[in-house]
């Protein structure tokens, strides 16, 4: 394919707008409804059928700039619904890949992560999952040039949070990308950039991960998170790995997941207590679960259960006065 999506992009703001007025930057931030949103589509809508060629997905891995969280149920569900209208309709718009630098015969992609997946979801339900392919664009690309595409698809979404777009400064960043060249990319200008870029230096990147996108969460508490680990240091960050790996992190949202991350590094009582957390078991089958915090305990009865909870409220009055009965008891034996 010899002309590039940004190229293409160019060219319809040029055939759209007067002469006289500047075009449209290539890394502008991709609103609804925006000049550039538009000129993605003229650009793609002008890609025949025939630029594209059909690749077996397994043979496509992902850029080495990763710009989103795994394990997300957000995005799961996306992908599942995505994955159902292309078996339906099929897949309209193909991928963009380029030949992967190390390892002859594969591919890696530019844009298009949610329609990879999908098609994979689909291969791998079918009976005959060699036949599942994907279409795709194939163009050679250098790292800069792969950014560059992979910046354009992010603009697009609508989604990003804002420890998404932090991660994505950062990297653009290290690519060599000056903060001019980073501000249309993100919409936004020097100063928030600054904040984004200082929150993704100082929070290691697995920490990071393991809170996971944290939609719904801003600028303030990332900022609150990132003070705590550049106030205390190797130490701070070494507390909140260990606190990654307890139930009670890992069964909380990612909104509550960065408070806790945040209380383990401060190191309060309430994060220990908070730490206690057991999985009430009974034949292999998980009835709910046992939450001890600083201000009690709370007992969750999952949803299917309805029955257990049922019975274990009616004789929690008798299990409250057995537990007496026999401190009374013990007490007398001492």
């Amino acid at each position: 394919m010899k002309k590039n999506i940004l190229k293409m992009m160019a060219e319809a703001s040029a055939d759209e707008k007067p002469s006289e007025q500047p075009p449209v930057s290539p890394l502008s931030r991709a609103r609804r409804g925006s000049s550039v949103v538009n000129n993605v589509g003229k650009a793609l809508n002008s890609l025949s059928e025939s630029s594209s060629i059909v690749l077996d997905p397994s043979k496509i891995d992902a850029s080495p700039y990763q710009d989103r969280f795994a394990g997300d149920g957000e995005t799961t569900e996306e992908i599942e619904n995505l994955a159902a209208s292309i078996r339906a309709e099929g897949q309209k718009m193909p991928v963009l890949v380029r030949p992967h630098p190390k390892a002859e015969g594969r591919y890696q992609l530019a844009y298009g992560h949610r329609r990879l997946a999908a098609v994979r979801l689909l291969a791998a339900e079918s009976k005959t999952p060699a036949e599942v392919t994907i279409r795709a664009f194939v163009r050679p690309l250098d790292d800069r040039e792969l950014l560059v595409e992979q910046s354009l698809e992010n603009g697009v979404r609508e989604n990003l949070t804002w420890i998404e777009q932090a991660l994505w400064a950062a990297q653009l960043r290290q690519a060599g990308f000056s903060s001019v060249a980073i501000e249309p990319v993100l919409g936004l200008s020097k100063t928030p950039i600054s904040l984004m870029l200082k929150v993704a230096n100082a929070i290691p990147h697995d920490i990071i991960f393991a809170i996971g996108r944290a939609k719904g969460v801003g600028r303030p508490k990332w900022m609150t998170l990132a003070d705590l680990c550049l106030k205390g240091g190797d130490e701070t960050v070494a507390r909140i790995r260990g606190g990654l790996e307890s139930p009670a992190f890992k069964a909380a949202d990612p909104s509550r997941r960065i408070d806790f991350a945040a209380r383990i590094a401060r190191g309060g009582e309430e994060t220990r207590a908070e730490a206690s957390v057991r999985e009430l078991v009974s034949n292999g089958r998980a009835l709910g679960r046992i939450s001890t915090s600083a201000s009690g305990t709370t007992i969750s009865i999952a949803g299917a259960e309805r029955d257990f909870a049922a019975w274990l409220t009616d004789r929690m009055d008798d299990l409250a006065a057995e537990y007496f009965s026999s401190r009374a008891g013990s007490d007398r034996k001492n």
